[in-house]
């Protein structure tokens, strides 16, 4: 029989690090930390392109329950305050570990501080065996280090599983030249070297995590979650948000 499936469908990348701010989680009507609709649409679409065969490992934020810098702005010691923030990424990572597995997607939760009643304990063959047997794993609690952001294990577990890029899905739809929000004449990049995003000041990560990631040439790609489908249509290479890379 002839090959019927559309060349869309085809993954341009084998293994990706999805990374995720926590307050993607939180619903905008009804003002919840984890809105229960806002989480089905993200699962959603990564059970989309794991039907794909794509290997996904995710990095949650925790800036929906509690972020360790406004914990400092309210007398919480930083260091105190990024643990905090730690632990509030576990709280999301359980949430989409728990929607995943409803919707019949396996799902391991590894965790840079031991828990070892609720989630693995981060070990990188362990993590790169658990997606080459198609389940999706979710990195919780950060490096396991105050002082360092879920953008910097983002490119960290990129760098070290060797993933073919990160894509870090956020509220706006690629990378402006200034706040498009507050100018109405921001312009978009559709793509950009890392030496030009330095350049130019842009903020697509944060400095330890864009170093590591220039470093190791690991591309990223800044689009909108909101966006339908989006997930699945970064994978297969339509045009989205922005890419950076060397």
């Amino acid at each position: 029989m002839p090959n019927t499936k559309p060349a869309d469908s085809r993954p341009r990348y084998k293994r990706v690090i999805l990374k995720l701010s926590g307050e993607v989680l939180r619903g905008g009507k009804s003002g919840d930390p984890i809105d229960a609709d806002t989480l089905f649409h993200v699962c959603s679409q990564v059970k989309e392109i794991h039907a794909l065969g794509v290997q996904v490992g995710v990095v949650i934020g925790g800036g929906n329950i509690f972020r360790g810098l406004n914990g400092e702005k309210r007398g919480v010691d930083r260091t105190t305050g990024d643990y905090m923030g730690m632990l509030a990424t576990v709280i999301n990572g359980l949430a989409i570990m728990d929607c995943l597995e409803k919707l019949g997607v396996s799902t391991r939760v590894q965790s840079a501080i031991p828990m070892n009643q609720i989630a693995e304990p981060f070990i990188l063959r362990r993590a790169v065996r658990h997606m080459e047997k198609g389940r999706v794993v979710i990195f919780v609690a950060g490096t396991g280090n105050p002082y360092f952001s879920t953008d910097t294990t983002a490119a960290l577990r990129a760098s070290e599983m060797h993933a073919d890029i990160i894509m870090k899905a956020t509220k706006v739809d690629g990378i402006y030249d200034k706040d498009p929000k507050k100018h109405a004449d921001a312009v978009k990049y559709d793509q950009l070297t890392f030496i030009d995003a330095l350049k130019q000041r842009l903020n697509v990560m944060d400095s330890t995590a864009f170093s590591l990631c220039m470093d190791n040439n690991v591309p990223i790609l800044v689009f909108d979650l909101n966006d339908e489908h989006s997930i699945r249509k970064a994978i297969v290479g339509e045009k989205i948000g922005t890419l950076v890379k060397n």
